[in-house]
């Protein structure tokens, strides 16, 4: 055809895609959902957050004991200057992390991704 050196002979591909760039160990189902790392994260969590560290209370014992004192006068909600936000926020930082580190630990050993 008369027009056919104007086709180009190269095809433009996705910049974002970036081949073998996980190494062929990526799957598509990320979260791969296991109830052991739940239930180890969260008897991680509640061993050390139970030891009385903070002037002879626990972390957890302090979290309960706030909740206790906000049902108390149920319908007001928590003040901003309640301790009970202190101890939520951290108390739920430190299960997150322990659950995202057992995740990781967990599934990175049953796939073999810490051998050598």
């Amino acid at each position: 055809m008369f027009l056919a050196f104007l086709k180009p002979t190269l095809r433009a591909n996705n910049p974002l895609r970036v081949a073998g760039a996980s190494g062929g160990r990526f799957t598509w189902n990320w979260l791969r959902r296991d109830l052991n790392v739940v239930g180890f994260g969260l008897i991680g969590w509640l061993a050390p957050s139970s030891i009385p560290a903070i002037n002879g209370k626990s972390l957890t014992g302090l979290f309960f004991e706030s909740i206790g004192n906000e049902l108390a006068h149920f319908p007001t909600p928590p003040a901003l200057t309640s301790q009970f936000w202190l101890w939520l926020v951290t108390w739920h930082l430190g299960l997150f992390i322990c659950l995202t580190f057992g995740q990781i630990g967990f599934k990175g050993r049953t796939e073999d991704y810490f051998e050598r």
